[in-house]
């Protein structure tokens, strides 16, 4: 009785092991097989990728240069190349632009480090490009001097404007104080109040076309500061594009024209689309008359209607950025450039209104239109406002605004990102996933079945780590892609919004997913935990093994379950904590991917402040360099130390230090080492990295349950009386009718004989023919027992 209630015992347990892993295998399958039929590919771009030249990107049907190329493909030089004029040397410059010298002030100077001279690339009058109007400076004055001056009437505005222009033309080395200061200068030079020469206006346009090359968040800082200088400056800037009697001021980031309305009640002023982001000369056009008709080179127009003789002349002013409008209220994720236009009446604005047309320029690639805002500057509040405006669908394709006054407008948008979700994951690591699954649940299975007839406790690390690894493959097969790819989104843009025109808050409309959210956190949570319990399995074997003469610290086990499983959760805790305090409700897309549900990576800006770097990065960089150490120190002074009493052969003993050395790899995590070589920029070496650490590491369930349950004699043992009694069940089955299955039958019952592995207890595998308890050293039974 005993033995056919242990047979029967050994038969239910292997029927639910092997239902198990089928099942497990079958979903891994099922989830490949649904992939598959997901999946499809990109459509190929209808433009090879290397079309545009010299830097230029192929968006939405045409290359968009830089502003040292123009053409096609970007391949007409439009700059000046190095060159000397007179004692002075100057880099490339782009046509249009000024170029500081590569001679720079005295480190004794008050301008010391800034460049001495300023030139300008134009066109000669044969159409020649080269280095015109050479400017040298003063390397004694600087910005905050030049504001001082400024106050004095009896100034030299034309040669304080030149210094402000030569201060500004180093874009990269200006500073929140320096756009300050050099806003209130030039807002000066703009005040009618001050009899300033027309070529010092001309250049102080210049000097803010330069500060809109500065970076934004260097606006952002002097608009904290004092948002009242850049405040004026557009104030200023409007009033000055009544004066300039039909001339037009072109710079790469600000353009000015005005014109005469002759009795004419409505004039229209067109910006035209580029090659480049920066404004050119004949990229505005003025017309009198009294309809919108944009086309598809346009990208702005505005419709100026004054009344019955209420003005005489009008003025527009476009800015290539926002960046003198620093908004409370409206947050600007994205890159997109967004212009800004102004219309101003010279008389009463009682009677005047305007009507717009928007064409801006986004990636339609990677971004959806969802909404947008028309809006202008208040200055009082110094912020955006809808007062007064109102959306208009009277053109298709374009976005219509209409005003009931004039000032600084602007067209707010919002977009939906067209995220590159992934129909599926790598099939390798699906299937080494579900491998590890397996193999993890069967070992956690064996490690408890089987504890009393190991004459030993769980051993409590091993169960630990296969606990964690087990339920972070499952998350990861299961739950790590986001279920916002299936959300449908609309390529003609029949999502957007056209109704009532309300104030924006931010350019990009994120869907929320607070499950996507959740997986990434406990993806987080058990990857730490399985890293950490690495860590922990390291500790104790170096206890055991290297410290053999002291026992181990009181209370150990619940000391090591306290570390394993609550300092990961600290870890995460107060990764969603500080997030959250930056962020507030929006801080889902701060702490996780949308493309997976996974820690965010940031771009290289702001990869410091990148969660994936300080709270996971950083923890198993630390954890893996202490499992090295302690595995070299293992392997040397305990695997593959000389043992004379060692009884086995010579090829045996090697192999056996070779599975021991590989069995405790695998439990500290070893190979995640590769993961550091996919960091290299190159894509054919991060290619092969990372195959191999997906062969590794989604496989690292199933060879822990190779190594660590396979490999025990219990496990062989008892596989071996079940297929044992698997055979005699064969062989009192009733002979089936046909001689043929009957010869099959035989031949399947010698094959299973035949097989050494299977009939005599897997000998393959066994080290020696001896018992577990007299054969092993002190270092295997410790790696075969974790």
């Amino acid at each position: 009785m005993p033995s056919c209630h242990m047979r029967n015992l050994r038969v239910l347990l292997t029927t639910v092991c092997g239902l198990l892993m089928a099942i497990v295998l079958g979903l891994g399958i099922w989830r490949i097989v649904i992939r598959i039929q997901r999946g499809t590919s990109a459509p190929p771009s209808s433009t090879p990728i290397e079309f545009c030249r010299n830097g230029g990107t192929w968006e939405n049907g045409r290359c968009i240069c830089t502003e040292e190329w123009k053409g096609l493909r970007c391949t007409i030089a439009n700059f000046c190349e190095k060159g000397t004029s007179g004692i002075y040397t100057f880099g490339r410059i782009a046509v249009g632009r000024y170029g500081p010298s590569l001679q720079t002030c005295d480190k004794d100077t008050l301008n010391a480090g800034n460049p001495i001279a300023t030139v300008l690339c134009g066109f000669s009058q044969y159409g020649e490009i080269e280095l015109q109007n050479v400017s040298v400076g003063n390397c004694n004055e600087n910005l905050e001097t030049l504001e001082k001056q400024i106050n004095n009437f009896t100034a030299e505005f034309k040669n304080i404007s030149a210094e402000a222009q030569i201060l500004t033309s180093d874009s990269s080395k200006l500073t929140a104080d320096n756009i300050t200061s050099a806003a209130k200068v030039v807002t000066q030079i703009f005040n009618e109040s001050r009899d300033v020469e027309p070529e010092a206006k001309k250049l102080a346009v210049t000097t803010v076309s330069q500060l809109l090359d500065a970076s934004e968040d260097v606006f952002q800082r002097a608009a904290d500061d004092n948002d009242d200088a850049l405040n004026m400056l557009v104030e200023q800037i409007e009033t000055y594009s009544l004066s300039l009697n039909n001339e037009v001021v072109v710079e790469p980031n600000i353009a000015i024209q005005s014109v005469n309305l002759r009795n004419a009640t409505s004039v229209r002023f067109s910006v035209l689309k580029g090659t480049s982001d920066s404004l050119v000369s004949g990229s505005t056009s003025i017309d009198n008359v009294n309809m919108l008709n944009p086309d598809g080179q346009t990208e702005l127009q505005i419709l100026l209607n004054t009344g019955e003789g209420n003005s005489t002349s009008c003025g527009f002013v476009v800015y290539q950025n926002n960046k003198l409008f620093q908004s409370k209220s409206f947050a600007a994720k994205s890159n997109f450039s967004q212009k800004i236009i102004s219309g101003k009446v010279s008389e009463n604005e009682k009677d005047t209104s305007v009507k717009m047309v928007f064409n801006p320029r986004y990636n339609q690639r990677e971004f959806q239109l969802y909404s947008y805002a028309c809006v202008y500057w208040n200055v009082s509040t110094k912020d955006w406002d809808t007062y007064g405006c109102y959306k208009d669908t009277s053109i298709d394709g374009f976005l219509g605004c209409y005003c009931n006054h004039t000032t600084n407008f602007a067209v707010l948008m919002s977009f939906k990102k067209d995220y590159q979700y992934p129909e599926s994951l790598d099939r390798l690591s699906t299937l080494g996933c579900a491998l590890s699954i397996a193999g993890l649940a069967l070992t956690i299975i064996f490690q408890i079945a089987t504890r009393k007839v190991r004459k030993t406790s769980v051993t409590w690390v091993l169960v630990s780590l296969c606990i964690s690894m087990l339920i972070f493959n499952l998350l990861f097969v299961f739950g790590i892609e986001n279920s916002n790819k299936d959300l449908k989104t609309s390529d003609s843009g029949t999502d957007t919004d056209f109704g009532k025109n309300e104030m924006l808050t931010s350019d990009i409309i994120d869907t929320p997913n607070p499950k996507c959210t959740a997986i990434a956190a406990l993806l987080h949570y058990f990857l730490l935990v399985t890293f950490t319990w690495n860590g922990l399995n390291a500790t104790q074997l170096y206890f055991l093994l290297i410290r053999t003469m002291k026992p181990l610290p009181r209370h150990f086990i619940l000391f090591i379950s306290l570390i394993g499983w609550g300092v990961p959760a600290i870890v995460v805790g107060v990764t969603v904590g500080i997030i959250y305090a930056q962020s507030g409700n929006n801080w889902e897309l701060d702490y996780r991917q949308e493309e997976i549900c996974w820690l965010a990576v940031s771009n290289s800006n702001g990869f410091i402040a990148s969660p994936f770097l300080w709270s996971f990065i950083m923890p198993i960089t630390i954890i893996l360099i202490m499992n090295i150490v302690i595995f070299i120190m293992i392997t040397v002074k305990v695997l593959w130390k000389n043992n004379q009493n060692l009884t086995s052969t010579k090829k045996v003993s090697s192999l056996k230090k070779m599975l021991s050395t590989l069995s405790i790899a695998v439990v500290f995590g070893i190979t995640w080492v590769l993961s550091y070589f996919m960091l290299i920029n190159n894509d054919d070496i991060r290619i092969i990295f990372s195959y191999i650490f997906c062969l590794f590491n989604t496989t690292q369930g199933l060879q822990i349950f190779i190594l660590y349950t396979i490999r025990t004699k219990i496990f062989q043992r008892e596989a071996s009386q079940v297929l044992k009694s698997l055979s005699s069940s064969f062989e009192r089955m009733k002979p089936p009718p046909s001689m043929s299955l009957l010869r099959l039958h035989v031949r399947m019952y010698s094959m299973l004989r035949s097989f050494p592995v299977l009939h005599e207890h897997f000998r393959l595998l066994e080290p020696s023919v001896m018992t577990e308890e007299t054969e092993l050293t002190k270092s295997e039974q410790t790696s075969s027992s974790i």
